[in-house]
């Protein structure tokens, strides 16, 4: 299958210039980085694609066998970059996203130059036992899921608002809605499932290329205890705290989230 209609691949801004690639995250799809990509065009090639079962993608390609883990996910972002054959890429992961980006970097750091993870959490559930703090505890993810399985447009309209976080701007709530209800509920079932319920923090010290580390300064999905914990387990991270709030800074701060990802994605060349 093409890979760049697969995931509905777009390429823009300077041609040959060093590449930024920007991945989404759970019910939504490449057009929540438009606000951010303009000022990203004017210094860099930008890559946007879609994953498999998300917005423009081809449905088709999706299957519950690869897509049932972030593994599948994350040969999607190489096999991406071995299309393009554009050099390696500065990945900006936001969300699920991050870790997908960790798995293949941690597998191929050649295609990489460096990770921005954008609200990353490698757990959403707490570990008591090894003194982590996800969030949420099993039990409240367990319940998310069923109330996801039970009435999917209604879990999104209710969650959707507590993602997105500045509830004086209603709209942003209403744009991430609509974005989830777009999304087919039996896909977005299986990719709820992987996005909370995966553990990665194993994989985290197996980055060995420049991360940056970028949280909100309040997320109700990724405290910033978690921002923390992935900046001390990838070696030579860097860590920064955006005055945004809220799960999605590329959209309710996309300047200062352009900045972030520029200033980083900048100092590599």
């Amino acid at each position: 299958m093409d890979v760049r209609s697969r995931n509905q691949v777009r390429v823009s801004g300077r041609a040959g210039a060093p590449v930024v690639m920007l991945a989404h995250g759970f019910g939504c799809d490449q057009h929540m980085w438009r606000l951010v990509v303009p000022a990203l065009e004017r210094d860099f090639t930008v890559v946007l694609f879609d994953h498999v079962g998300a917005g423009r993608s081809d449905l088709s390609a999706w299957s519950k066998d690869r897509y049932s883990s972030l593994d599948g996910y994350a040969e999607d972002v190489l096999e991406i970059c071995r299309e393009l054959a554009l050099g390696p890429v500065t990945f900006v992961g936001h969300s699920v996203s991050a870790m997908m980006g960790v798995l293949a970097a941690a597998r191929h750091p050649e295609y990489f130059t460096g990770l921005v993870l954008l609200a990353p959490s490698p757990c959403f559930i707490d570990d008591p036992a090894d003194g982590y703090r996800g969030g949420f505890s099993a039990e409240d993810i367990e319940e998310l899921l069923q109330s996801l399985d039970a009435n999917y447009l209604g879990w999104s309209g209710a969650m959707a608002p507590v993602i997105m976080g500045n509830p004086e701007r209603p709209e942003l709530g209403e744009e991430l809605t609509t974005s989830f209800c777009a999304t087919d509920p039996d896909i977005a079932r299986v990719f709820a499932r992987v996005t909370f319920l995966s553990d990665n923090r194993a994989d985290l010290p197996q980055v060995t290329v420049p991360t940056l580390v970028a949280q909100c300064s309040r997320d109700a999905i990724a405290p910033p205890e978690v921002g923390a914990f992935v900046h001390a387990r990838i070696k030579g991270s860097e860590l920064v705290t955006l005055n945004a709030t809220g799960h999605c800074p590329q959209l309710s701060a996309p300047e200062e989230t352009a900045q972030a990802i520029g200033t980083f994605a900048g100092a590599l060349r």
